[in-house]
């Protein structure tokens, strides 16, 4: 598997036919062209004549010979190389390229950026199928990606998808009910919720799930204890010492991503409120330093690598014509107790 990282640069529009260009010519989807393209066998033999006729006379050359290289190549667009979310999503791609005797290509993406340019790089390069992380990829890169025939899948789309776009994501309002109904369990009821980026897709899901078991449990929302922040330990800081400076603060909070509980708990260690003696604390992933936390920290599990491995399947299916059978697929989080939370009559 061959892996490269760096930002795309600029390069001039690729003038070639797209499998977007002889499937408009010849009067099907692109899924079919792409099919004759890698010889499957299940399309009429009259549309099979069409759109090889076409291909010849568009001289359409696919990617792979492009490159001289009979393997597929994946593009995995992520805005950080080094967030251990991103990592763990990366390690499932990349361990399913492997399998696959395909190529994983990193390339950082930037929101921020009304270039478009990395569009056309991606079809220079040669590139069979673009994976984007936690990208805010935004209607014209969409459009385009499906103009020159490149199968897009998001993974933890931050914006709702559009209804044709295929995505990979998690059951963030399952998760955000469990993380809660736990601490119910556990008898609080002034339960804080640190939510991240509020108009993420997964942040609204999982404050939906919060404010489910609060109402099925027959708890008034308290909108003082629901903060906005990033997913980040020092937001997880800030915005937990401002719930503790409350005149009745939480005896629990939920974080957004353990990073962010780490920081609630930090934030206990400077006010001198004991975890989970005084505090409760639940965070949102299960990465890693979860485990290695002090005290070992309950979260709610995002199967993250097996998000980036279904990807990257499912991508590599796309190359080859085939529909996905879901266009948005949501893989079951689960709850993982470990010594951060804890029974308010212990």
């Amino acid at each position: 598997m061959k892996s490269q990282a760096g930002p795309l640069s600029p390069v001039e529009p690729q003038r070639r036919p797209s499998l977007a260009d002889i499937a408009e010519q010849t009067g099907v989807s692109i899924s079919t062209v792409s099919k004759v393209v890698n010889g499957k066998s299940d399309v009429s033999e009259a549309t099979r004549r069409r759109v090889e006729q076409a291909l010849r006379n568009r001289q359409y050359v696919p990617p792979r010979d492009r490159r001289g290289d009979s393997r597929l190549s994946i593009a995995v667009l992520a805005r950080s190389m080094t967030s251990p979310y991103t990592l763990e999503i990366l390690r499932g791609a990349a361990t399913a390229a492997e399998s696959a005797d395909a190529d994983l290509v990193l390339s950082l993406y930037h929101d921020d950026s009304d270039d478009r340019s990395w569009i056309e790089s991606m079809v220079r390069g040669g590139r069979d199928a673009v994976i984007a992380v936690t990208s805010m990829l935004d209607g014209e890169e969409i459009d385009r990606l499906n103009e020159v025939g490149l199968p897009l899948v998001i993974v933890d789309p931050f914006n709702d998808p559009q209804p044709d776009t295929v995505s990979v994501g998690s059951t963030n309002w399952n998760g955000g009910l469990a993380g809660t109904e736990h601490l119910l369990a556990l008898g609080h009821s002034r339960i804080g919720l640190l939510i991240g980026v509020r108009h993420a897709l997964a942040s609204r899901a999982r404050e939906h799930g919060y404010v489910a078991a609060l109402t099925a449990a027959g708890i008034a929302v308290d909108p003082g204890l629901i903060l906005p922040g990033e997913y980040t330990f020092e937001s997880g800081v800030e915005r937990a010492l401002e719930l503790l400076a409350l005149p009745e603060p939480p005896t629990a909070i939920f974080a957004a991503s353990d990073h962010q509980a780490l920081g609630v708990i930090e934030a206990a260690r400077r006010r001198a409120v004991r975890v989970p003696e005084d505090l409760s604390v639940v965070g949102f992933d299960d990465l890693p330093i979860a485990l290695s936390a002090s005290p070992p920290l309950t979260t709610v599990r995002q199967p993250l690598s097996e998000m980036g491995a279904l990807a990257m399947r499912t991508a590599i299916a796309m190359t080859e014509g085939e529909e996905p059978a879901t266009h948005h697929t949501e893989l079951a989080t689960s709850l993982v107790v470990r010594a951060s939370s804890r029974s308010t009559s212990d």
